[in-house]
């Protein structure tokens, strides 16, 4: 892991962003900056407010209070040009079901109105990546879970965005489409893609994460790299599971609540 770069203009930024459903705040002030290239991490238990942050930052929510910006755009005042510079991919894949795999990703290209030829080129590459190109004219119903949820991906790189936001993006892999998708996904951050995720296969994100965020009931509790959070919550060999624990949960809530929430 390293450290957040001080030398880059941040992609993404939450400043003192606030969400409550009546008397309950889901998420309560939270500052938030990432840069080109991240993987970051953010974890929390369930209802620590992980996919409520998500939701504000693609525009499906509206913030009670404070501000997000990504790549410069603020998202309240220029909602089109923030919005083109990033993509969300939910934890359920949203497919046109009778769309062909080609067509559906022809259809999210038109959204974006790139030029067909770049977008079939691109297309081509990512579904060869995640190895569906043998499923391009397939109706998208046919799929099964783990290839929808890896089409969704395509169609969410279609535009190359620079921010790409992912709630549970492993949900419904299995092993060998997993480790595709994580190889994607690392490439593209080594290519400068900023990318947040939301997990809760604590090994997934001690492996990928360069930086890692802990939020609890909707503050960010701590953020840093692994050995930062270590030496603040555990000792120099601890796993993410024990400092995700140790920051997250006390005593016997802990306890009681490793089963749900890891």
């Amino acid at each position: 892991m390293t450290a957040a770069p001080t030398n880059a203009a941040a992609t993404l930024q939450l400043r003192a962003v606030a969400k409550r459903y009546g008397d309950k705040t889901a998420v309560a002030a939270l500052d938030l900056t990432l840069y080109p290239g991240e993987f970051y991490a953010l974890l929390g238990a369930n209802g620590a407010g992980k996919t409520t942050t998500l939701r504000m930052i693609a525009g499906l929510l509206q913030p009670d209070a404070g501000s997000i910006s990504l790549c410069g755009h603020d998202l309240a005042t220029a909602p089109v040009l923030a919005k083109q510079k990033l993509a969300f991919l939910p934890d359920e894949p949203l497919l046109y079901g009778k769309l062909r795999c080609s067509e559906y990703l022809e259809f999210i290209a038109g959204l974006w109105q790139i030029d067909p030829t770049q977008a079939a080129k691109r297309g081509e590459e990512l579904l060869r990546w995640l190895e569906l190109w043998p499923q391009r004219d397939n109706y998208c119903d046919s799929l099964s879970r783990g290839m929808q949820q890896k089409l969704t991906l395509v169609g969410a790189l279609i535009h190359a965005p620079q921010v790409l936001i992912l709630d549970e993006p492993l949900t419904g892999l299995d092993a060998a489409s997993s480790r595709k998708v994580k190889d994607l996904l690392a490439q593209l951050a080594r290519d400068g893609l900023t990318v947040l995720f939301t997990t809760h296969i604590l090994e997934v994100a001690e492996r990928l994460a360069t930086r890692i965020g802990l939020i609890r009931a909707g503050q960010l509790i701590a953020e840093g790299s692994l050995d930062e959070l270590r030496a603040r919550f555990g000792a120099s060999d601890s796993t993410l599971e024990d400092v995700f624990l140790s920051a997250t949960f006390d005593g016997a809530e802990a306890l009681g609540a490793v089963g749900r929430t890891v």
